[in-house]
């Protein structure tokens, strides 16, 4: 494998970043004996993947222009995004096991496309963070040690998509299998890149299920050398304005932050810019939020509660919400003081932050202490996902509120190497569906 990463860089900067991904995908099939190789991207709902694919209007050779739309297709001019939603077959079960799944001829149900040719789906992952997976059909078994290589291969398609996405849309439109609004848009540049995120010490992964009025939900995170950072906050309100003061309250603390600011310092320096800006506006918007930073070699939590709801901790089978001092949520008033609380976590805790968009009217009917402790054998990266389908079940689809949850498994070892197998923990995946 190493000794076609020169040609395969070559490839994607030889290509222009709407066409990386696929010169690159090309380049492994034909490296791996493949007759079709492709690159399926998660979808931003976390229900699918989606097949990109170049449909041009004046096809070489003067053949027929690009026909109708199939099932689960859209297009934008020449670009084409069909929808696979997860059904519990092999694509779903390379994202959920994050393990290379081999489908004899046949076993995809497309007919003659497949009747012949072995199928391998890998994930293309980067610490833990699923971007999608790549697909390549070949006319013989492969073996172990071919199978390996490909596992491989799908890990450093990764680091191809994460190079050329910054310049250019096409992913992110592919992945977009919902329209999105002003406020939406704002919404989604104020959350960090990757939702999920693995070390030797911890497992992180966040989920934002958005209402059909976005309501100003952000989670963030941040990783030192020694620290973890975290924040989950909710603004006041609705649509664009709620987006706008959850913007000033998302840069407030990145900001504090970045100049290594304390807890209590990041709480203050927020506090003080959204008050700023609701006395020069004569508006009375504010945020709630919850402000955590994990020291990593001991375990110890800091937390800052800022009129939020309460986090949960999952610990030796049973979850309860921690007992947090609520102070003032930040704009209320400029000279508003903050307090922390500090928590040691152990070895297979399991931390869990949600808005209140998780227990507001219908999704209250959810029993979230139970839906999390059913989750914990769950890797977080589903388990969040999960328990976002079970508010979205219970509200009949039509959540008044946005509903955000992160969970952060703790291991301890933050002396020690993280262990991965093509970009992935191979001891903490999800169990294959049944």
């Amino acid at each position: 494998m190493f000794g076609r990463l020169g040609p395969v860089l070559d490839a994607a900067e030889a290509a222009s970043p709407v066409n990386a991904v696929e010169a690159v995908t090309r380049e492994l099939g034909v490296a791996l004996g493949a007759t079709s190789a492709g690159f399926l991207i998660a979808d931003l709902a976390g229900r699918a993947l989606v097949r990109l694919a170049h449909v041009p209007a004046d096809p070489p050779g003067g053949g027929p222009a690009c026909g109708p739309l199939a099932r689960g297709e859209r297009r934008d001019a020449e670009e084409s995004a069909t929808a696979l939603p997860y059904d519990g077959g092999p694509f779903e079960q390379a994202v959920r096991t994050q393990a290379v799944q081999v489908v004899p001829p046949g076993g995809l149900h497309r007919g003659a496309a497949d009747a012949d040719e072995w199928t391998v789906l890998a994930p293309v992952t980067e610490r833990g963070e699923v971007l999608g997976l790549l697909e390549l059909c070949l006319p013989e078994e492969p073996d172990t040690d071919a199978l390996a290589e490909i596992a491989g291969t799908g890990h450093l398609l990764a680091f191809v998509v994460i190079a050329n996405r910054r310049h250019t849309d096409l992913f992110e439109w592919g992945q977009r299998s919902r329209p999105s609004s002003l406020s939406a848009e704002i919404q989604q540049r104020l959350l960090p890149g990757p939702r999920t995120c693995e070390a030797a010490a911890f497992t992180l992964s966040a989920w934002l299920e958005p209402a059909a009025d976005i309501a100003g939900d952000t989670f963030d995170y941040s990783l030192a050398r020694d620290l973890l950072h975290l924040s989950m906050t909710d603004a006041m309100g609705h649509g664009v304005g709620a987006a706008l003061t959850a913007s000033l309250c998302v840069a407030g603390l990145r900001g504090a932050r970045r100049q290594g600011a304390s807890l209590l310092e990041q709480a203050a320096a927020t506090n003080a810019a959204l008050s700023e800006n609701a006395a020069d506006h004569r508006t009375d918007d504010f945020v709630t939020g919850l402000l955590a930073r994990l020291d990593l070699p001991t375990g110890v939590l800091e937390l800052v509660n800022a009129g939020h709801v309460a986090p949960y901790l999952a610990r030796d089978g049973a979850v309860s919400a921690l007992e947090l001092p609520a102070d003032l949520p930040f704009g209320m008033f400029p000279d508003t003081t903050y307090r922390t609380t500090r928590l040691e976590l152990r070895p297979g805790d399991r931390l869990v932050l949600v808005t209140d968009g998780m227990l507001e009217r219908n999704a209250g009917s959810v029993d979230l202490a139970a839906a999390v402790l059913e989750s914990l054998a769950l890797h977080p990266r589903e388990a969040v996902r999960g328990l976002a389908d079970n508010v979205l079940r219970a509200t009949g689809d039509a959540l008044r509120d946005d509903a955000t949850i992160m969970f952060v498994d703790w291991h301890g070892h933050h002396d020690r190497e993280r262990r991965t197998v093509s970009g992935a923990d191979p001891r903490r995946p999800s169990d294959p569906l049944v």
